[in-house]
């Protein structure tokens, strides 16, 4: 079987030393108490025959309750994780109000063993971060998309 697919759109505002981007805290009980690594571009997992691209901007949509932003998407490529999971990530300049999310939820067994299942939120919280605090607070393998958006907006070509 191929391995887990996701998809994720990385929003950004500003320019040169102001830039910032947009980081989504993942939500539900096991990540309640972390702050470093526990941040992510809003993405999803997706299975083909559906396209990274839609599964992106239905992502976006799902995680965040609002419709993905209207701009020029700039692609940031895909990158392997530690578990094998495959992302791919398109950024586009866009101003997001954290205040106006909505975010999706998903249902888990908690506690574990309990037998009772319950509600979480996909993300309990967005915010706007400039790159190196962003590369502190995101799950290590995706910091990489954070030095190839750099890299475009310095107009070079992305590695």
């Amino acid at each position: 079987m191929a391995g887990k697919r996701s998809a994720g759109l990385l929003l950004f505002r500003g320019s040169g030393a102001a830039v910032e981007v947009l980081l989504a805290h993942m939500g539900g009980p096991l990540w309640a108490r972390r702050d470093a690594g526990a941040w992510s571009v809003p993405k999803g997992e997706y299975v083909p025959p559906e396209e990274a691209w839609d599964a992106a901007r239905r992502e976006f949509e799902e995680e965040l309750g609002l419709p993905p932003p209207d701009g020029r998407y700039v692609p940031l490529g895909d990158i392997r994780q530690s578990g094998g999971k495959v992302v791919t990530v398109w950024a586009v300049e866009s101003d997001l109000d954290p205040d106006r999310i909505v975010p999706g939820t998903f249902e888990m067994e908690w506690p574990r063993g309990s037998g009772a299942t319950r509600a979480f939120p996909e993300i309990d919280r967005v915010a706007w971060c400039a790159p190196e605090e962003a590369a502190e607070r995101m799950v290590a393998g995706q910091r990489v998309f954070l030095e190839r958006l750099a890299a475009h907006l310095q107009g070079k070509a992305p590695e």
